[in-house]
C-alpha cells in the first residue's frame, strides 16, 4: 500500500467523502470486472458493485491496515457476488418467437430483426458457444464457478485468489481443479453432439 492510499483510506475512516470517492476510483473497473465476470449481466454486476461499495463504506472505519486495502475489498467482492446469487433468481431468456415493438411501431418478432447477413452464422456459433460456456458454469458451485473466473478470465493468481477469499491456496487449487473437470466434461459433452 502506498503512502497515499494509507492517507485516503485514514482520510475516509474519518469520514472525508472526497478521498473514499477516490478510493472508489482506483478500484471500480476492477469490482466491477470481477463482478460481471462472476455474474454475466450488466445489471447484476451493477448491482453487485453498489453493495460491495456500501459495504465497504458501512465498514471502512473498522479496516485495520492489517492486510493490503485491496485484499480486504476484494474479499468484500467476491462475499457479495456469492451471496447475490443465492439471492437473487435468474432472469429469463427472451424467445426468438416474442413480440416486440419496432422503432416505426410495427410488431415484429425477435427473430425477424436479426440481421440477414455473412456475420449472422458466425455470430450464432460464436453465441451459442459463449451460452454453453455459461451453462457449463451456472453448474458449478459457486465457490468453484468464483476461483474459475478469477482465475481464467480475470487474471489473478491462486495465491491472489486465495486472499481474496480467505481460503488456503489448496482450497482455491481444489476449487479450480474440480471446476475445470467439470467444465471440460461439460464441453466434451457439447462438442460430441456437434
Amino acid at each position: 500500500m502506498t503512502t497515499e492510499e494509507n492517507n485516503l483510506i485514514l482520510a475516509a475512516q474519518k469520514g472525508d467523502t472526497a478521498a473514499f470517492e477516490e478510493l472508489i476510483y482506483k478500484y471500480d473497473r476492477n469490482v466491477l470486472g470481477i463482478a460481471y465476470s462472476y455474474i454475466s449481466n450488466n445489471e447484476d454486476a451493477k448491482d453487485i458493485y453498489q453493495e460491495v461499495f456500501l459495504r465497504v463504506f458501512k465498514g471502512i472505519k473498522k479496516f485495520e491496515f492489517r492486510s493490503e486495502f485491496s485484499t480486504w475489498l476484494y474479499r468484500i467482492t467476491t462475499n457479495v457476488c456469492l451471496t447475490y446469487r443465492s439471492q437473487k433468481k435468474r432472469y429469463a431468456i427472451a424467445s426468438l418467437n416474442e413480440e416486440i415493438n419496432s422503432e416505426d411501431g410495427e410488431t415484429q418478432t425477435l427473430a425477424d430483426t436479426i440481421a440477414d447477413s455473412s456475420n449472422t452464422d458466425s455470430r450464432a456459433i460464436s453465441s451459442e458457444v459463449s451460452s454453453h460456456i455459461e451453462k457449463g458454469l451456472e453448474k458449478l458451485s459457486p465457490q468453484q464457478k468464483l476461483v474459475f473466473t478469477l482465475k481464467h478470465y480475470k487474471g489473478y493468481k491462486i495465491k491472489e485468489i486465495a486472499s481474496m477469499m480467505n481460503c488456503t491456496e489448496g482450497t482455491i487449487k481444489n476449487y479450480l481443479f474440480t471446476g475445470t473437470q467439470r467444465m471440460r466434461e461439460h464441453l466434451q459433452d457439447f462438442l460430441h453432439n456437434d
